[in-house]
């Protein structure tokens, strides 16, 4: 069996191989409810065949969500809704997780596309938080400087949405901390400017998003595990970088944090980012290696043979792939048998099988 097939085992959570759906953006919720569109997008790739599914960047709050179409894990409604979700996908042997998030100064903007920028309050937006008072860009929302009450009020929000995740099913939670959003905002010194104990040197940037994690671990059960999605660099001089990245992760791993979903940038704009295939594998091999710590690896990884040799070369313990799910929902089917591997196929879809 090839090693992108062979089953891992994080905590007393098996997964039946290591291709993971990463989180994306569907923008197709009303009132962070998740709907039919969710359960076929979501379903659709656990039927084929991924170990993980892991939902959007799902709102701990209304003023948590990218934008007024994101979904949420705030009430009781979302619950009942992504109960259904939840287990369809456990039904088709995948495990279900969550990506828990706040997008701090990105919030309250435009479905991608209908437009760019800021919604206004008079179309239903809302005022957005960050550490500091820094637009993302010209067309974004000026953000209110968070005080301490807002800091604790977070909190306590990504708490009370690890409770509900648990409730709707889920088993694994990820900690958003990527992308330009408010827990990597707070990290790096690009957008956190602060010169209170959330502020100035390392220690103290990284203080709410290890807060975060703390409250999420306590909530989650023993036997199953917790991820955080960081950007590993912003790209760019003077901001977030690996060694800064090492750091967090050796202290994430104090907190029982199990793995290191390892992106990269989002948090300033014009940024001049080197795309290539695999061209965000170096910060999780780094991270593996320098912190010791499980990571996944993503970020144009688009063939078997590529994952495979991520792995097998120890870069990376699990695969996140995107943009490939999207072209393809059963690209763990295809990469199975391009390794040679037996592709388990759903019952209802045995007679397609190839030979």
């Amino acid at each position: 069996m090839s090693k992108l097939f062979s089953p891992i085992k994080i905590r007393e959570l098996e997964f039946r191989n290591r291709i993971f759906v990463s989180p994306m953006c569907q923008y197709s919720a009303k009132d962070g409810v998740p709907n039919d569109w969710h359960l076929v997008h979501l379903g659709s790739r656990a039927v084929g065949g991924a170990g993980l599914v892991v939902t959007e960047a799902t709102g701990v709050s209304p003023e948590g969500r990218i934008s007024p179409a994101d979904l949420g894990i705030w009430n009781d409604t979302q619950v009942d809704a992504f109960r259904r979700i939840t287990n369809f996908v456990k039904s088709q042997g995948s495990i279900p997780g969550i990506q828990l998030a706040h997008a701090g100064r990105k919030a309250s903007t435009k479905v991608p596309w209908t437009g760019d920028g800021e919604v206004m309050k008079d179309e239903g937006g809302w005022e957005v938080i960050a550490p500091s008072p820094l637009k993302f860009s010209d067309n974004y929302p000026q953000p209110r400087e968070m005080n301490l009450s807002d800091i604790k009020t977070v909190v306590e929000q990504f708490s009370a949405a690890a409770r509900r995740s648990l409730e709707a099913g889920f088993q694994v939670a990820e900690i958003h901390m990527a992308h330009g959003y408010l827990l990597h905002e707070f990290l790096s010194p690009l957008t956190n400017k602060r010169t209170d104990e959330y502020g100035g040197e390392l220690k103290n940037r990284m203080r709410l998003p290890l807060e975060v994690a703390l409250e999420v671990r306590k909530v989650w059960p023993e036997s199953l595990p917790v991820f955080v999605r960081i950007s590993a660099t912003d790209w760019t001089e003077g901001g977030w970088d690996l060694q800064q990245s090492v750091e967090l992760a050796k202290e994430l791993k104090k907190l029982e944090i199990d793995l290191i979903d390892s992106s990269t940038g989002g948090l300033v704009p014009g940024v001049r980012i080197p795309i290539a295939p695999g061209y965000q594998v170096k910060f999780a091999e780094e991270i593996r290696k320098q912190a010791g710590i499980m990571t996944g690896a993503i970020g144009m990884i688009t063939d078997a043979a590529q994952a495979e040799n991520i792995l097998v070369t120890g870069q990376a313990d699990a695969i996140f792939a995107a943009r490939e799910f999207l072209r393809d929902p059963y690209f763990p089917l295809h990469a199975a048998k391009s390794l040679g591997d037996d592709p388990q196929y759903p019952n209802q879809y045995l007679r397609a099988k190839p030979k």
